[in-house]
């Protein structure tokens, strides 16, 4: 019973995953390193690795957007300190 029910929320995950990657544009960045770090650091920790990938995923995308911000704000902040 419990692998059946095991089985059933893995195959839910990979579909909502899948429906979800359909529906976005495929702007990855961080999530695929992100997702490769934590699934290997989840597999080890607990033997959840998707969990792991998934969250791994979400801080490796919020990572790369924050990285993307500070880039866009050095040079906002170099192109108007360059006019003056």
């Amino acid at each position: 019973m419990r692998t059946t029910i095991g089985s059933i929320a893995i195959g839910g995950l990979a579909i909502a995953c899948a429906i979800a990657s359909m529906s976005a544009p495929a702007d990855a960045k961080g999530c695929i390193k992100g997702a490769l770090v934590g699934g290997v650091a989840g597999h080890y920790a607990a033997h959840h690795g998707i969990l792991g990938a998934a969250a791994g995923c979400i801080i490796g995308r919020h990572e790369a957007n924050k990285a993307a911000r500070q880039n866009q704000d050095s040079q906002r902040h170099s192109t108007r300190d360059s006019t003056k």
